[in-house]
Parts: structure tokens; C-alpha cells; sequence
């Protein structure tokens, strides 16, 4: 279990950071504008992509390397945090700017979190898998609930800036620790990047919602997660 408690701590950290960001950027978002249309587009921004994305994720998922699809999740959300917080400290922040920064961010986050969760079974012994998918839900809930509380109090205390500070940080930590603990490959990359035809890639996500469908537990489960995404 060290090298999952070692990811699954970076990935807490990350999460918290970014749930950070994204409440101090609607704040600051309602603050410059006062429009609540505008606050509401930072969640229809954050939420969307991932949503039109995640049906193709898993697909694409299980032909790449999961650690490196991680790293390049959080590196392109750092990446763009730090474009961000330039911007902030030259004054040159715009709404848009924030439109586009959570749009990508979002949907890179889309192929993170299922290589997140199809790395458990990678890294974690049979006997502890449920105790790391349990671990993996908890930081993703406290992260949710946390995070919005803490950055209430520090957009009063250190401003958007302080906490666009923290959130780069915490990207450090999560790319730390995956670049520091290796992952099993499961196929070759030539077996990889033969099997990525878009072709083939549409037929296993249809294959996918087929074998769905046909078990209607799972279809009910689906949907329950649905429209509890929906009404975060």
C-alpha cells in the first residue's frame, strides 16, 4: 500500500488546490462583474467538458500508460493555474482568460480520474482494494466539501493570488509523487498505439454503454450518479 498512500496523497493535495481555485475564480469572477450569469458560466465550464469528454476517456485510458496520463492531467492544470496567476499579478486577468483556463483543465481532468481509479488495481494488493477505493472517494469528498469552506476564508485573508500560490504548490506535490513510483505497463506501446484507431475506440465505447444497458443495476447506479453530478 506505500506507493498508493504516497499517489493518494499528492492526488488529496491536488484535488484540495484545485477546489480552491475554482471557488476563488467564481468569487473573483461575481466580484469584477457582478453578474451571477457569469459566476454560473465557471461551473457550466468546469462540469462540461469533462462530461463530453468522459464517455471517450476510458477507451483512450486503457491504451495509455496510467501514470504518465496522470501526470499529464495535473501538468496541463498547473500549467494553467500558473498562466493565471501571471495574469493576476499583472492585472491583465479577464473573464474569458478563466473561461478557457477551466474549459482545458477540465477536460484533461476527464482522462485523469479514470486512470486514477484503473491505476488501484496496478498498485494496491487484492485484499486492499476496497480500502483504496474507499481512501480515493474520501480525499474526492473532502475535497468537495473543504475545499469551498477553506477558500472562503482565504480569499478574505490572502486574496485569489495567495491561493493560486497554494494550488501551484500542490500540483508540485502530485507531480512529485507519481514521477517518483512507477507503474506496471500493461501492454507494449506498439500493442498501445495500434489498437488507438478511432475506429476501434468508438466501437469499445458503444460496447461499453451496450454492456450497461443490459444490466440494469447498473444502468439504475448510473443513473443515480447522474443526477447527483448533475446537482452538485
Amino acid at each position: 500500500m506505500q506507493k498508493f498512500i504516497a499517489i493518494w496523497f499528492g492526488q488529496l493535495f491536488s484535488l484540495m488546490g484545485s477546489s480552491l481555485t475554482e471557488f476563488a475564480l467564481g468569487v473573483w469572477v461575481y466580484q469584477t462583474t457582478g453578474s451571477i450569469t457569469q459566476f454560473a458560466l465557471i461551473s457550466l465550464c468546469i462540469y462540461l467538458p469533462n462530461l463530453l469528454v468522459a464517455p471517450f476517456a476510458g477507451a483512450l485510458i486503457d491504451r495509455t500508460h496510467r501514470k504518465w496520463a496522470m501526470i499529464l492531467s495535473d501538468g496541463v492544470a498547473g500549467i494553467g493555474t500558473l498562466i493565471i496567476m501571471s495574469l493576476v499579478w499583472t492585472n491583465s486577468l479577464e473573464v474569458w482568460h478563466i473561461y478557457i483556463a477551466v474549459a482545458i483543465s477540465s477536460t484533461f481532468n476527464a482522462f485523469q480520474w479514470p486512470a486514477y481509479m484503473a491505476a488501484i488495481s496496478q498498485l494496491v494488493p487484492p485484499e486492499h482494494l476496497n480500502r483504496a477505493n474507499g481512501m480515493v472517494q474520501v480525499s474526492r469528498a473532502t475535497a468537495k466539501i473543504m475545499g469551498p469552506t477553506i477558500a472562503g476564508m482565504l480569499v478574505v485573508t490572502i486574496g485569489i493570488k495567495g491561493i493560486l500560490l497554494i494550488d501551484c504548490a500542490t500540483f508540485l506535490i502530485a507531480l512529485t509523487t507519481l514521477l517518483s513510483i512507477n507503474f506496471p505497463r500493461l501492454m507494449p506501446r506498439s500493442q498501445q498505439l495500434k489498437s488507438a484507431r478511432p475506429k476501434q475506440l468508438w466501437l469499445e465505447t458503444l460496447a461499453g454503454w451496450r454492456y450497461i444497458k443490459r444490466r440494469p443495476g447498473l444502468f439504475k447506479l448510473l443513473f443515480f450518479i447522474a443526477i447527483a453530478y448533475f446537482s452538485e
